[in-house]
């Protein structure tokens, strides 16, 4: 079995829920960047061991949140000595629009990914783009580079969309998927 990390900011708790779903269907740890952009003792060696590292962030404004950010910024340290080179990496964002310009923070984490030489797993999915859709479908939001989810404004963490989690539960098994193969075809 792949040793599977999920890191990431929540900031009102809907991106929490979504990493949680991630981290079921992968099998994988969870280490939470805390409010003021930090990780808890031994994330930093989680990350180290991980063979694939998942990036969640929330689409504040267009982009990561600070938090996440300066968490990418501290992972320099890791950059120089190439510390996650040919690691898996995916990601995934949720912001409270439909689109609310999500495609950027993927493009953000995936952006880190490849400053760190890693290799990028795909969201996977065929979108739910037909008639018969509703929210509740996977993959609804269409996203291909990585996890996209909604979550309006007034909603809770707990009224986020049943599509949306199983989407992210998805993704995170093919995350895990991809990673034993390639943990195998390393070996």
């Amino acid at each position: 079995m792949a040793d599977i990390v999920v890191v990431f900011h929540s900031g009102y708790g809907h991106t929490q829920r979504v990493a949680q779903a991630v981290a079921d269907g992968a099998g994988a740890a969870l280490v939470q960047i805390d409010g003021d952009g930090n990780l808890p003792a031994g994330g930093w060696e989680m990350l180290a061991a991980a063979d694939a590292i998942i990036f969640g962030a929330p689409t504040y404004m267009g982009g990561a949140s600070w938090q996440f950010k300066k968490f990418a910024d501290a992972s320099s340290k890791v950059w120089y000595a190439q510390g996650w080179k040919d690691k898996l990496f995916a990601g995934f964002t949720n912001s409270a629009a439909m689109n609310g310009d999500k495609y950027a923070t993927i493009t953000y984490l995936w952006t880190l990914a490849m400053q760190h030489h890693g290799v990028w797993v795909s969201q996977g999915l065929m979108p739910s783009n037909n008639k018969a859709a509703t929210r509740d479908s996977v993959n609804y939001v269409g996203g291909y580079g990585g996890l996209m989810t909604t979550s309006p404004t007034d909603a809770s963490p707990g009224e986020m969309s049943k599509g949306d989690l199983e989407t992210a539960r998805v993704f995170g098994a093919r995350v895990a998927s991809i990673a034993m193969r390639w943990a195998s075809s390393r070996a």
